[in-house]
């Protein structure tokens, strides 16, 4: 097989890799689910045909939304993570030391599922069952309902707001996630592209300042996604990125992309962001 699949990141652009096997295809409850091998970025996960992590740039995103949170946070012992079914995410979270308790929750166990045949270097902590990680198939957004004053951490590692993902770009989202936290807790959100999408992070900012003293974003470098540039989205209640001294902790010793440099700088936005986030 020699094929283009191409992810419509706009009515007027595409993103588009050639295909050199489809490794599975299959529709779960709640998506279309497949893996594809590309030349470009190797496998892929593409969820209702939109490209979401690749063998080749994934260590960018799962360092960035769980490392700069947890590196935030002084003491994070109890992390939650929303989604993350390819589990890149959770692999990130249990390398802290002082993380004690890691739980995922993921609507749809047949990603976790097909991500650990298929992408096994990215379901490492899946894979081995990491003592620290505790998983549940079910509804994040119920879960957080639920939940009262539990988390240190929850980092909400969330498809596009459709579908499955729709709801946890909400006010009402935001206000469980609030309850759900420690006095001093915070979270994080992956909020899509700073280049498409600025009026969805104009509006979920304005949401989540009004609930967090402390708003920041901050940008990563994702081929795979559109335009290349990404932004995450903290919410805090106490600690403030832009006033921690340094993130020197062993915890990041074998990343790839995140280190104490990275930290600092992905904070600094564009001038077109700071405009539509005032």
């Amino acid at each position: 097989m020699n094929l283009w699949l191409t992810e419509f990141q706009t009515d007027n652009l595409g993103l588009t890799a050639r295909i050199t096997e489809t490794l599975f295809s299959g529709r779960s409850e709640f998506q279309d689910v497949a893996v594809v091998d590309s030349l470009e970025f190797g496998r892929m996960l593409v969820l209702d045909g939109v490209f979401q992590t690749s063998i080749f740039d994934e260590f960018v995103y799962h360092e960035m939304i769980a490392h700069v949170p947890l590196a935030t946070h002084p003491n994070p012992k109890t992390v939650l993570v929303i989604g993350g079914g390819d589990g890149g995410t959770i692999r990130e979270v249990v390398k802290h030391q002082s993380v004690e308790l890691a739980e995922m929750v993921e609507i749809d166990g047949m990603v976790v599922d097909v991500c650990k045949q298929f992408l096994p270097e990215i379901s490492a902590a899946l894979i081995q069952k990491h003592p620290k990680l505790s998983l549940k198939i079910g509804d994040g957004i119920q879960h957080m309902k639920e939940a009262e004053n539990k988390y240190d951490v929850i980092i909400v590692d969330c498809s596009d707001p459709i579908g499955p993902g729709e709801g946890l770009f909400t006010h009402a989202f935001y206000q469980d996630v609030h309850k759900a936290l420690k006095e001093d807790g915070l979270f994080v959100q992956q909020t899509d592209s700073p280049l498409y999408h600025h009026p969805l992070i104009k509006r979920l900012t304005k949401d989540i300042r009004s609930l967090f003293p402390i708003t920041r974003t901050y940008l990563a470098h994702i081929p795979i996604y559109p335009g290349g540039m990404h932004c995450f989205t903290i919410g805090s209640k106490q600690y403030d990125p832009l006033k921690v001294d340094a993130v020197t902790r062993s915890d990041f010793a074998d990343n790839r992309y995140f280190n104490q440099e990275i930290f600092k700088s992905c904070f600094a936005l564009p001038n077109f962001v700071k405009e539509f986030l005032k």
